[in-house]
């Protein structure tokens, strides 16, 4: 069980070692086993997840498996690949206090601010190892998830 900022994580059951990272798969496997609701939309290299299965949008995570989009991460490299998680506040002024101020976005396991879009608080990693998967990433889903959640709960009730 880790704990982060209040974030708890015990449900993350698959085993892995450390020298079995998870692949853009297992975590769409584990998202959508988490979170059943969750519409998934995929295109060649990337693949978004939503709560709205009309519009596909907002996002609360993606994974982008080439540079399509952007370069900075270098995603032509074999097997690389960046979950993507849009976040609170708080959290990601800590990702992005943490990160400092010399950011490589290329380097693999460590949480940063999206290259390009940590302006709207997206936060980014490449290839998460499983210990960081399974104590970091995994309380973060969730994060991500609850936070788009209570945003279309209060658009909801507001449009009443």
């Amino acid at each position: 069980m880790a704990t982060i900022e209040g974030l708890t994580c015990t449900m993350y059951v698959q085993a892995m070692h450390d020298d079995q990272r998870p692949s853009p798969a297992s975590i769409t496997r584990h998202i959508v086993r988490t979170y059943p609701e969750t519409d998934v939309v995929t295109i060649p290299g990337a693949t978004f997840f939503s709560l709205d299965p009309e519009r596909h949008f907002p996002n609360f995570a993606t994974i982008v498996e080439n540079d399509y989009h952007e370069q900075a991460s270098d995603l032509s490299r074999p097997g690389v690949f960046r979950l993507n998680l849009g976040v609170d506040r708080v959290t990601f002024e800590r990702v992005d206090r943490e990160a400092g101020p010399e950011r490589d976005h290329t380097v693999l396991d460590v949480l940063l601010p999206h290259p390009v879009y940590g302006r709207q608080r997206w936060i980014s990693i490449l290839n998460p190892s499983a210990t960081t998967f399974g104590s970091v990433v995994i309380p973060l889903i969730a994060l991500a998830h609850d936070r788009l959640a209570a945003q279309r709960a209060r658009h909801a009730s507001a449009s009443r």
